[in-house]
Formats: structure tokens, C-alpha cells, sequence
């Protein structure tokens, strides 16, 4: 449903001169070798199929097998060829091209420069030329040419870039799409001779070929949330979208405002947010000179790490809770991070508090409140790194759990997933085509378990791939299928395709779900490529729903993402996979209509594409810090946590358990759930082992503890959480919050927003 606000004259202008206008697609990734160039000839055979005339110019194969391919029969228009440096270069010959006409032509290199003497220096300003003559482009860049990532991408991985294109390119094009390759992949295809005439060794080093890879999902992510913010203010959608977080500190001009910065600059990078810093200012009244001095050094810091700062005006204490949250509104901010109030009981009734007031305002915004350590320890600046502990380790002799752990690591099968934002994106297809590529390579590859949902182009991807068949089970009379992991064990294939790891068995199978069946066979060393979508994260459950107003009921832990070997996501943008579900390509065509006004509207798919890129942005992250790399784009957390989750109602239990899961895995921290109330029953007890086998299963503590009074809730919580050495508390925002925050101004206090104005404050996507 298009949004009914009025188009202003400019914008109707600006829809009229693209109706004379080319269509514009990049491919984007890490490094050559990515699968650019592959998949754009591979769009180019498609677009010819339906009938649109296409041809290639100054396209570059490289002599790669994959990629010579799919040449096949494309019209080629000759460039023009000249020497830089010794080496061959390749300009496109825009007046062959013009007179040639044609629909679409697909061209490499978008940050090459033109020969001198040319009629335009650059590719990018032959392209926008062809563009003006309503001659469309598809064409392919590595992160690395772009301008706003060549600097970073230097200073992580010490690489020297000819040259680049502007940072505003990718706003240019109307779809962008990320080719995503992971390490493994590049160095086999290095190892295979397929990535010939790539002479900078240091750029396929496996630590800098991650560092791009999730350089390059960060970007691509960032460009999908422009698209996204643009898309709910058409729609009228105020708030978050739950794709990506906003930090907002407010801060003062004092000693300890750099330590809020600094506080929220490392919330921000490691929950990959934007940060704004904003200072209340009485602007009747002059700065003092001290003030005047903090005011230029927090200004310098905000700069320096790269956010966004504002001085808001305000005329007494009593407005500032209003005018923070209405500027958070204003910004779309997810998470407020607030000082520990230091006022007395009295001073909180005769002048408010700047806390209560803002809980009592928010609705689906989060508040931080950070620990007052500088009474507690005297603490004024941020603890130093912690070293590793590896190296006192170097000679020790391992034990026999140890011993017996790193041998079944080793004896255990390869573990490939890949993951999408949705249905239909191609990660079955692509999965297929991997197993078709590796039975060529002599590796005996069988398929497990496939659901083709009658897609055409997936079941032409079978192939020579052998299908095992699937275990018939007896339910309640009905004969019905699953994956026959017993058979699958007994063949011992090198390795075995499986689609849809969320799935749930039949419940008179031997595991409740599909990825327990992967488990076994990994352990039977046999590899495993295996396919599901973003929803099904488990820790990422609610941030869905919160976007698409869906409740996914099928889960997968989100340890299956962390033990996998190789985790790629198939990236599509959503009016490409609009289309696909238009023509009947992913659902038959009687579901059309209601998909694409349900999970597939714009919003969803924005959203869902921003969500899928930034986790594997943080799992490629984490694999580099694994590897004890300084070059982590997030940077390193600076000090050992203990996150305290704080329960008291069983209805949201789950939700927040999820929540605290989240943040202690991207703060490498240990974590305890601790469920306090009053009273018990046999349902409530039933709940609570749901609830204790939730938390086990991502990994964390889980305890119960009743209490004769409800008064007496949050004094247990405050020295429960202190008895675990807690560093950050995690709670909802309920009655007991006010009775808490006091007692616990010794720790960082997270409360979460209410779920259930969620639902009613109209904020979801439409």
C-alpha cells in the first residue's frame, strides 16, 4: 500500500526524468574472486531469456571457468583496449555503444580510470552517461573502491587502493547487491587456480579477507537502512524499525561526560549502532569557564569517535525528561543511556527525576543507566584491555576432556550454512550448486533433505546429485516424511545437503527438531551444507516479530551459527525478490497476492535484509576476534562482564531471557537468569523448565527463587545480582524498577521496553 502523503513538485519531477532514464545495479564484494562478475553475466543470461537485449563491454573473466560460463552467447561490444604499467586496460567504447542501443549492458570495474584523452575520466562517469541515454548498467565493485571504506580498509589490513569512487555511489544505483563470500571459499578457489592475475597477496590473507567481508555487509547493511528509514517515513511509521540500534547519551559538562561518551561509543560499536550525544543547556545563562573547557573536549571526543552531537535548549530540570525523549522519537533512537541519579529522596520529590520521567514518557525505547563507579572505586577513566590469557598457558599439558574435545573436533564432519532475509532469496539453489561443483571435484556429495517448494530453477540444480529417500513415520494413522538420518549415517557420504535446519520433526521422531539431526551426523563425520533464514535465530525472534508482526514459531539456537565452519548469506534486494514472487518464482501464484501483502511487503524485506546483514556482520566479527585480531571493526570490549537478567513475569519471560542472551554474547560475557516471585503453581512450574531449558541452551545460569512479599522483589534481585558480581542488570520496565535502580547504582542498569506497547503503538511496519 503506497503511503497517501502528497508528492512534492520536486519529487514528481524527479519520477518523471527517471521514466527517461537507465536502471542501475551494482554487485558488490569483499574482494575479486567474490562471484561478481559471475553473478552479473548469470543476471545477463536471465534478462536475455526474457526477451531483453543485452550485451557485455570491458567485462573481465579472468579466465575463470565458473565465469567463462556463463559468457555463453551475450553479445560482446569490443572496448578499447590500451597499457598502463605494462598491463592491458580496458575502457567501454561509448560510441559504439550508443549507436548499438541497447536495453542493458553489463560492464567490470566501476572504480576504473579512463585513458587519458578519453571522453570521461572515470567508468562511473561513463556509466552515468550511458544511464542519461536510457541505457541500463549492472556492474561490480569491491569495498575496498569505495571511497568511505579504502581509508578503513587500509588502516585494517594495510592494503594500497589505484582507485576509488565517491561515497555517495551506492545511493546512485537503484539496487545494490551484496555477492558474499566467505574466507574459506576465496582461498579454495585461490588454491584451485581460479583466481588468477590477483598479484596482492596481502589482501587474500585470511584475517584481511574478513576484515572486507564484514566491512563489506556493514556497508551494504548501513545503505539498506537509508532505504529502510526512507521507506517508513513515506509510510508515516514513527520509532525504531528493530533493525538496527541508535544509542543516545545525554551528558554534562563535567569531569565524568567523557566517560559517558566513551560508555556509549562502546555500547554503540558493539551493538554496531549509530551514536548521538546531546548536553541540556540553559542557554540564558554563560557557560562558566570550566563548563566552557569540558564543552570543547566532549565536542572533540564526539567527533573524533565519529557521532553526532547536539546541545538542546531547556528552561528547568522538570521539561528535560520531554525533550530527551521527543528528540530520541525525533531520531529514531533505540536505547537512552542516562547517569545514575545522585539526588537524595527529597530532592527527587521537590525537583523530579530525570530518570522516572523518562520511563514514565518511553514507550518502545530502552533505557541504560551506567554505574556510578567513581563512588564505589574511584574509578574516573575506562579500564585498560584485558590481556590474553593464552600465552602462560603455551606448555600446559592438556587434560584428558580436553584431549578427548579437540579429537572429536577433529573426527567431526565440516558444517556449511547458508542463510537469507527470506523465502525464495536462493540459498536451496545455491546450495545445490555447490554440492553439483564439489561431486565434479570427485567428492561424493548426496542430497538429505530437499524442499524445491516447485521452484523450476531449484530443481534444475539437482543435477547428478543423488537424493536419499526420505524416512516414512506412522503419526496418529498418518504416514508422514522426514529426513532418514539413520540411512544418511549408514551411506556415509562425504558430505550431505539439508534444507530448512528450523524444521520440526514429526513428534514420534527420535530428535524434536532437524538441526539435532545435523548434530548426529557431524558426529559421524560426515560435512553438512545446510540452509534457513534469518527469522529463525533464535535470539533474533522477537527483533522479527517486532518488524513483520509475526511470531516465528520454528527456532534454531543461535550455537548452531557459532559451531558452523562457514556461514555465507545470499543477499537479495527486495524489489528483486518482489519480482521473483510476482512471476510465481518462489510460492504459487494463488499465495501471491497474500504473501506479498504480509511477510513480503517493503517494509518486511527492508528490514529483514538490514537484520540478516549485520548478523552476519557480528559473526564474521567474532570469528576475527577468535583469531585474537586487533582488526575487529567493532574494536575490543574493555573490561570482563556479568549480565544479570531479572525476571518477574512469566509472559515475557522468554523475551527478555532472549535479550540477555544477545547482549552478553556480543560483550563475551557470563550471564545468570534469576526469576523472582511470589507464589508458585503446577502451570507456572511448567513454564519455569521452559524457561530454565531456554537459558541452558544459549548458554547461560538459571535460578528461582520465591518471596513472601512482592516489596521485598528487588532487594533480592539488587544482592543476587551483587553476589554474582554483576557488572550490568538486565530488567523490565515494571513496578519494581523504581525500588531497584537505587540499590543498584553500583551496576549498569538496562530496562527494557515494554513488549506489549509494541503491539499498540503503532510503530510496527505495515
Amino acid at each position: 500500500m503506497e503511503g497517501f502523503k502528497r508528492k512534492t513538485p520536486e519529487e514528481i519531477l524527479y519520477s518523471i526524468s527517471k521514466l527517461h532514464r537507465g536502471s542501475f545495479k551494482i554487485y558488490i564484494g569483499a574482494v575479486s574472486g567474490s562471484g561478481k562478475t559471475y553473478h552479473m553475466l548469470r543476471e545477463g543470461q536471465n534478462l536475455k531469456q526474457q526477451g531483453i537485449d543485452v550485451v557485455i563491454c570491458a567485462v573481465s573473466t579472468l579466465q575463470r571457468p565458473e565465469t567463462v560460463e556463463q559468457l555463453g552467447d551475450l553479445e560482446r561490444v569490443p572496448s578499447i583496449h590500451w597499457i598502463k604499467d605494462g598491463v592491458e586496460q580496458k575502457d567501454l567504447n561509448l560510441d559504439a555503444l550508443i549507436e548499438r542501443n541497447p536495453e542493458v549492458v553489463l560492464v567490470d570495474g566501476l572504480a576504473h580510470c579512463n585513458r587519458e584523452g578519453a571522453q570521461f575520466p572515470s567508468r562511473l562517469d561513463d556509466i552515468k552517461f550511458l544511464l542519461s541515454n536510457d541505457i541500463s548498467v549492472i556492474t561490480t565493485v569491491n569495498v575496498y573502491e569505495l571511497e568511505e571504506a579504502m581509508e578503513v580498509a587500509h588502516k585494517l589490513t594495510g592494503i594500497e587502493v589505484g582507485h576509488c569512487v565517491p561515497s555517495d555511489t551506492l545511493e546512485l544505483a537503484d539496487e545494490v547487491r551484496l555477492i558474499d563470500a566467505t574466507p574459506e571459499t576465496i582461498l579454495n578457489r585461490m588454491e584451485e587456480g581460479h583466481l588468477i592475475g590477483n598479484k596482492d597477496t596481502a589482501l587474500f590473507k585470511r584475517g584481511n579477507l574478513g576484515v572486507l567481508r564484514e566491512l563489506a555487509l556493514r556497508l551494504v547493511a548501513e545503505d539498506v537502512n537509508v532505504s529502510l528509514e526512507e521507506h517508513r517515513e513515506q509510510m508515516g511509521i514513527l520509532g525504531p524499525s528493530g533493525a538496527t540500534e541508535r544509542i543516545l547519551v545525554t551528558t554534562q559538562y563535567h569531569w565524568n561526560g567523557s566517560i559517558y561518551v566513551r560508555r556509549g561509543q562502546q555500547i554503540a560499536k558493539r551493538l554496531n549502532g549509530d551514536l548521538h550525544v546531546v548536553t541540556l543547556r540553559n542557554f540564558n545563562k554563560p557557560l562558566t569557564k570550566e563548563a566552557a573547557t569540558f564543552r570543547r573536549s566532549i565536542m572533540k571526543l564526539v567527533q573524533k569517535i565519529g557521532g553526532k552531537f547536539e546541545e538542546l535548549p531547556f528552561g528547568n530540570r522538570r521539561s528535560i525528561p520531554q525533550i530527551l525523549v521527543d528528540y530520541a522519537i525525533a531520531h529514531h533512537v533505540t536505547r537512552i543511556v542516562l547517569g545514575h541519579s545522585k539526588q537524595t529522596k527529597w530532592q527527587t520529590l521537590l525537583q523530579g527525576s530525570v530518570i522516572n520521567g523518562v520511563l514514565k514518557r518511553t514507550t518502545n525505547i530502552d533505557v541504560f543507566l551506567i554505574a556510578d563507579r567513581a563512588s564505589q572505586e574511584g574509578e574516573r577513566i575506562l579500564p585498560a584491555h584485558i590481556h590474553s590469557l593464552k600465552e602462560p598457558y603455551k606448555y600446559k599439558r592438556l587434560s584428558k576432556q580436553e584431549v578427548e574435545a579437540k579429537i572429536g573436533k577433529i573426527k567431526r564432519g565440516r558444517f556449511k550454512v547458508y542463510i537469507g532475509a527470506a523465502p525464495g532469496v536462493g540459498k536451496t539453489y545455491t546450495m545445490l550448486r555447490e554440492g553439483n561443483d564439489l561431486l565434479k571435484k570427485g567428492i561424493d556429495v548426496k542430497i538429505g533433505l530437499l524442499e524445491t517448494h516447485g521452484r523450476k530453477e531449484t530443481i534444475a540444480q539437482i543435477g547428478e546429485l543423488d537424493i536419499i529417500p526420505r524416512a516414512e513415520i506412522l503419526y496418529q494413522g498418518v504416514k508422514l516424511e522426514e529426513m532418514d538420518t539413520e540411512e544418511i549415517i549408514r551411506l556415509r557420504p562425504e558430505v550431505v545437503l539439508v534444507d530448512e535446519l528450523a524444521h520440526s520433526n514429526v513428534p514420534s521422531s527420535k530428535y524434536k527438531k532437524r538441526y539435532e539431526d545435523v548434530l548426529e551426523i557431524l558426529e559421524a563425520g560426515i560435512s553438512v551444507i545446510a540452509t534457513f533464514n534469518v527469522q529463525h535465530l533464535e535470539s533474533l525472534n522477537d527483533a522479527v516479530e517486532q518488524i513483520t508482526g509475526i511470531r516465528v514459531r520454528e527456532t534454531v539456537p543461535d550455537s548452531i551459527l557459532r559451531m558452523a565452519d562457514e556461514v555465507q548469506l545470499i543477499d537479495v534486494a527486495p524489489e528483486a525478490l518482489q519480482l521473483r514472487m510476482r512471476d510465481g518464482k518462489i510460492y504459487a501464484m494463488v499465495k501471491v497476492d497474500q504473501a506479498l501483502n504480509n511477510f513480503f511487503k517493503t517494509g518486511n524485506l527492508i528490514a529483514l535484509r538490514e537484520l540478516a546483514l549485520r548478523e552476519i556482520a557480528d559473526d564474521v566479527d567474532e570469528r576475527l576476534e577468535s583469531m585474537e585480531r586487533k582488526s575487529s571493526l567493532r574494536g575490543p570490549w574493555r573490561r570482563k562482564e556479568v549480565i544479570y537478567v531479572c525476571v518477574t513475569e512469566i509472559s515475557q519471560a522468554d523475551r527478555l531471557i532472549r535479550r540477555g542472551f544477545r547482549i552478553a554474547h556480543r560483550l563475551k560475557a557470563a550471564w545468570h537468569v534469576s526469576f523472582v516471585a511470589m507464589g508458585s503453581s503446577e502451570e507456572w512450574r511448567r513454564k519455569l523448565e521452559s524457561l530454565e531449558k531456554l537459558t541452558i541452551r544459549l548458554g547461560g545460569e538459571f535460578s528461582y527463587q520465591e518471596v513472601a512479599n512482592r516489596k521485598h522483589i528487588p532487594q533480592v534481585f539488587a544482592s543476587k545480582a551483587s553476589e554474582a558480581g554483576a557488572t550490568q542488570i538486565i530488567v523490565w520496565k515494571d513496578a519494581i524498577v523504581k525500588k531497584l535502580v537505587p540499590l543498584a547504582s553500583a551496576m549498569d542498569v538496562l530496562i527494557v521496553a515494554d513488549y506489549e506497547m509494541w503491539q499498540t503503538s503503532g510503530n510496527r511496519v505495515k
